[in-house]
């Protein structure tokens, strides 16, 4: 699907329905069977192909049948011709779990900022005064970057990684440049694996943990034609002559559960592991057959892809879903099947006390795109034993789900925080909330104790961790609302800032940062913009400021902005000029304060309780007087 906003989708609410508690529990360390061999893949691919085949018969019928109502009117025309198929920094991205880093658009390589941004990776030296150091494309040399969007990075040892997905060659691009003590860039290599679109309105692609590079990309399987042509496959690019694509999962790495699934929606969802602590880069997939919705989460010891099949369940037939649980280690795969479906990545937390812990909703699509931004339906809390997964046959039992209070809309947020997890909705994507009353739900995953409802005078657009406590962050009308939340026995609303007119500038986790000072105090960092601009314009328009606040035991107060230029150079952009994953970012780093705002870093000192600008960049390939890497 290519990346465009969709219309809203309205969803009717509808009762949570529960599995049967007559589910047996499953032995401790069954996993899931792979396919024994490729013959056995085979034949089982070409069995779902023939049961897809009066599916496919019978929409042929209807358009024939079309055909010929239209040609009693009118002559029929000649048929068209038939298609010819031809070492460690310190962090500045917000990640939702500690020790395993996500693909940004800013990271740190010693004395320098590493930015990503339209199709250019930049690098900004921070002594002393600001000054750019280097700039190069984020593709190699004798690569057509048109039709691609350069997405996420990140940073391993002196090696700059890129992930990119292109709609002209079709698949994932993996960018891998050296970077030196001074800031200067060398592309190294490109390699290319097959995949559709990961992109996701609010999850990211990729993950590193120590030396592995992980990404989950799905497959959509063809059956009508060779849906192993279209299975997890790897080539190192090379502007003569592309090498041809290598397997990188082979059948004995290919697993599904009993479940029955809709030929035309199968999907290979498939987790791929690199290993960047090798220069030349290798990669292995491992791939669980399932239906196309999804969502994943990266805990520091899995991978967790929970499916969905949206067509069974509107059928109204037991368990459409699945958990996959896939071990960083490359051991196999284990599942269960499950009800309803997370809203995104913040749905998940695997716990220290040996559980999963979900929130569900019952018409929940995904996070496919933009499937985030619309839910329905009731809701409830997954808390499950990961000794439960086994061979995918079995289903959490209803014991293990929660029945919770339902959020009034469709957009919703959700975080889990220490022991809480908390929950409203409000408008992220579209326009800002009416200024009336919305409702935060705060629960303990770890007690089955009754849940809170706290009442806001503002929308839930953002829910963030301040330390032990969080932060809730809205709008209504055209102002924007901070509201701290103690998390201690019971969860209490505790002080509320107001920003007039004023809405956030970036929708994305990573726009957001908390700087702790202490276990009660800290900064926070967030892009802002004038009020009542909708979510969806930040893809074309940048953040006016990055605002700053204090938090001094919950209380919190402004102390003031770091402002972006009113001009944007011309920048003579290639490739990936939209920015999907946003362009300003809070950057707290070694005691100094920077901010990231579209081609500028500004930096910002603390005098007092009011921030004041100290240095300024414009690192715009058309200003630089560093010359360009040439790849």
């Amino acid at each position: 699907m290519k990346r465009f906003l969709p219309l809203v989708l309205a969803a009717a609410l509808a009762a949570f329905a529960l599995p049967a508690a007559a589910y047996t529990l499953v032995p401790a360390g069954k996993t899931l069977v792979p396919f024994a061999t490729e013959s056995e893949l085979r034949d089982w691919l070409a069995s779902q192909r023939r049961k897809v085949e009066p599916e496919r018969a019978k929409a042929l019928g209807m358009m024939a049948d079309a055909v010929t109502t239209q040609s009693a009117v009118a002559p029929a025309a000649s048929p068209a011709p038939a298609a010819v198929a031809k070492g460690k920094d310190e962090s500045v991205t917000n990640t939702q779990t500690a020790g395993v880093d996500e693909g940004g658009i800013v990271k740190v390589h010693g004395e320098h900022l590493v930015i990503l941004r339209r199709g250019r990776l930049f690098t900004v030296g921070l002594q002393g005064a600001l000054q750019p150091a280097s700039f190069a494309d984020a593709f190699g040399e004798g690569i057509d970057p048109r039709g691609t969007w350069y997405d996420e990075m990140l940073l391993h040892g002196d090696t700059v990684v890129v992930i990119g997905y292109s709609y002209q060659r079709g698949g994932t691009e993996v960018g891998l440049f050296d970077i030196d003590r001074a800031g200067r860039l060398a592309y190294r290599a490109t390699y290319h694996l097959r995949s559709n679109d990961y992109y996701s309105s609010r999850n990211y692609a990729s993950r590193l943990v120590g030396d592995k590079l992980v990404f989950y990309t799905p497959l959509y399987l063809n059956l009508n034609g060779d849906p192993l042509a279209g299975f997890p496959a790897m080539r190192k690019w090379s502007k003569d002559a592309p090498a041809d694509f290598k397997r990188i999962a082979p059948a004995t790495r290919i697993y599904r559960t009993d479940d029955p699934v809709e030929g035309n929606g199968l999907t290979l969802h498939t987790v791929t592991s690199c290993d960047l602590a090798k220069r030349d880069m290798t990669c292995e997939a491992t791939g669980v057959l399932g239906p196309a919705g999804r969502v994943f989460y990266v805990s520091e010891k899995s991978v967790f892809v929970w499916t969905t099949d949206h067509r069974r369940a509107a059928r109204d037939e037991r368990s459409p879903s699945s958990i996959f649980r896939m071990p960083l280690t490359g051991d196999a795969p284990s599942a269960l099947k499950a009800s309803g479906s997370p809203i995104d990545q913040f749905s998940f937390l695997e716990s220290p006390d040996g559980y999963l812990n979900v929130l569900v909703r019952s018409e929940g699509r995904g996070e496919a795109m933009w499937a985030s931004e619309t839910s329905a339906g009731s809701t409830a809390l997954l808390r499950l034993q990961l000794s439960r997964f086994g061979d995918g046959t079995q289903a959490a039992p209803a014991s293990a789900y929660r029945r919770l209070p339902t959020p009034d809309g469709h957009t919703v947020q959700n975080r889990f925080v220490g022991n809480w997890l908390l929950y409203g909705s409000g408008a992220t994507w579209g326009a800002p909330n009416a200024a009336q009353r919305h409702a935060l739900h705060a629960v303990r995953w770890d007690f089955h104790f009754a849940s809170q409802t706290l009442l806001l005078p503002h929308g839930v657009d953002r829910i963030e961790a301040l330390g032990r406590n969080a932060v809730v962050v809205g709008t209504a009308g055209k102002d924007l609302h901070f509201t701290s939340v103690r998390l201690d026995e019971v969860a209490q609303a505790v002080h509320r800032l107001t920003r007039p007119d004023a809405a956030q500038g970036e929708t994305r986790s990573h726009g957001f940062f908390y700087k702790p000072d202490t276990q009660e105090t800290g900064l926070v960092g967030l892009p802002v913009v004038g009020g009542g601009r909708p979510g969806h314009k930040q893809l074309r328009e940048g953040s006016a400021a990055v605002m700053f606040l204090r938090n001094d035991a919950l209380m919190l107060g402004e102390v003031g902005d770091l402002t972006a230029k009113a001009e944007t150079p011309n920048d003579n952009c290639r490739a990936s000029c939209v920015d999907w994953y946003g362009n300003a970012r809070p950057l707290f780093l070694r005691g100094r304060i920077f901010a990231l705002l579209g081609y500028e870093i500004v930096e910002g000192r603390l005098a007092g309780n009011t921030i004041g600008e100290v240095g300024r960049v414009t690192f715009a390939p058309s200003v630089q007087k560093v010359a360009a890497v040439k790849n």
